[in-house]
């Protein structure tokens, strides 16, 4: 990130699946929520104890615990919900019933004020905010980043060590790994990004150690391909 960043950003770990919900705060307070997947009090808490206002609603995608708290926290606050694409309503209508599977009576569906496409931008208090469009885990799901802080908020689709799921209902192994390739790589190693779960890394990073999308399995960049590591892909956590 540069120096002096034009906003801070919390990570508030929700759902019994901790997922990292991002809470981005610009300098005047204003702030947009990141996948608010559950537990409303407690972000509502994180926000105000770091002198935050929740203005907008931003998501990645719709599995359960990435959007399940999302109208609960419009209510709250009056913030317009932003993401993902328009092939999302897919989860977005089924939400409150994958809880359901799980025994837990909790989140409920989510209609978006605004669905994105590849290229949109977002706005934080005269911050702008880049959108891609990267389907693969599911069919709508988007990544949100900012150049000039060099970090992005990759939902599900990337994480230290790993790639999102795919045996999931519309979900496609190939289109993930297109996504990550053709539309995270080119946004430059250095790169942060804060995945759905587990710790953040940097694109330059997982380029060279990923399992399953290292430049050497890939061939990004014209790198001399290898054949996956089998065991270390059967190995590797692979997350919500």
């Amino acid at each position: 990130m540069t120096d002096t960043p034009p906003f801070t950003v919390q990570i508030v770990p929700v759902t019994p699946f901790q997922q990292n919900c991002s809470i981005i705060k610009a300098a005047s307070g204003k702030a947009a929520v990141v996948d608010p997947g559950g537990e409303p009090d407690k972000i509502m808490a994180a926000a105000e104890q770091m002198g935050a206002t929740i203005e907008k609603i931003w998501l990645t995608h719709g599995h359960l615990d990435h959007a399940g708290a999302a109208e609960e926290i419009k209510r709250r606050t009056g913030a317009p919900i932003e993401g993902p694409q328009k092939e999302e309503v897919f989860w977005l209508s089924q939400i409150r019933e994958s809880w359901r599977k799980f025994g837990v009576e909790d989140g409920e569906d989510c209609t978006p004020d605004r669905w994105l496409e590849d290229g949109d931008t977002l706005e934080l208090d005269g911050v702008r905010f880049g959108v891609v469009y990267t389907p693969g885990h599911t069919p709508g799901h988007v990544v949100i980043f900012n150049k000039e802080a060099r970090i992005a908020f990759v939902g599900d689709v990337l994480f230290a060590g790993s790639i999102g799921r795919t045996d999931f209902p519309r979900g496609d192994h190939a289109t993930l790994i297109k996504s990550i390739t053709d539309k995270l790589w080119p946004l430059g190693d250095d790169m942060r990004f804060v995945p759905g779960h587990g710790p953040i890394s940097t694109f330059g990073h997982e380029r060279q150690s990923n399992p399953f999308v290292a430049d050497h399995l890939t061939g990004y960049k014209g790198a001399a391909t290898t054949a996956p590591d089998e065991a270390a892909q059967k190995t590797s956590k692979r997350w919500q």
